[in-house]
């Protein structure tokens, strides 16, 4: 059998220059919705939180037209607060739960105006305390527009990270503290940025593309039974 595909006589991970090999590969690719987002200027707190909000079990590219076209109409809680849930409804409609994410985003603008002046406060407590904000939301809306060093576990980490045997977790939650463990602090924050580019055109869920990985030699390839 291939050693390629079987897992044997790979090399320890060097993490150090698996995420360099990392770096260097997506450089031409797209990069992540909300570090795109943050790029194009929407990097204040409540932009990148309602953006989050809004990819969740949405493609990137739907995402970023979506952000886009909301931000045009209103970009602070003030602007948000004035609209009603359908009219943000009628913004986002191409995004998945769009109903319900219309009035979530409703309710956050009008607790942040009502409870935090107008501005939203770079406190992890206080993002959770919103409804359809989790750990993935508050980790990545902090690291970006707060300078905050947290690891954001999305489906893209998590998958390439386990595929790895970098870590053994069973769901993203339980990917934040292992990573945490043992994940250069350096890192923290840049994992997302790399793994996202790097899980959706490299490393896919189906057929990945081991062909072309520039850490093939060091890659578990856990649970592969096929690729390209």
């Amino acid at each position: 059998m291939n050693p390629a595909t079987t897992g044997e006589s790979k090399r320890p991970h060097d993490i150090d220059e698996m995420m360099g090999r990392i770096r260097a590969a997506v450089q031409t690719l797209p990069p992540a919705a909300m570090f795109e987002l943050a790029e194009e200027g929407y990097d204040s707190l409540f932009e990148q939180l309602v953006g989050c909000i809004l990819s969740i079990r949405t493609y990137d590219e739907v995402t970023l037209r979506t952000a886009r076209r909301l931000f045009a109409q209103a970009r602070t809680p003030a602007e948000i607060v004035r609209l009603t849930p359908r009219q943000i409804d009628e913004l986002i409609r191409p995004v998945t739960f769009h109903q319900r994410k219309a009035v979530e985003i409703h309710a956050l603008a009008g607790r942040v105006m009502d409870e935090h002046g107008g501005e939203l406060p770079c406190d992890r407590h206080v993002l959770l305390s919103f409804v359809g904000v989790g750990p993935k939301c508050a980790h990545l809306s902090l690291s970006i527009a707060c300078g905050h060093n947290l690891i954001s576990v999305d489906t893209h980490v998590h998958r390439v990270t386990n595929r790895w045997g970098y870590v053994q977790t069973n769901f993203p939650e339980q990917t934040v503290p292992a990573l945490e463990g043992k994940l250069p602090q350096s890192y923290w924050v840049e994992i997302n940025r790399l793994l996202v580019p790097f899980g959706k055109h490299i490393c896919t869920g189906q057929l990945p593309r081991c062909s072309i990985c520039p850490v093939l030699d060091m890659c578990q390839q856990v649970g592969v039974t096929a690729h390209r």
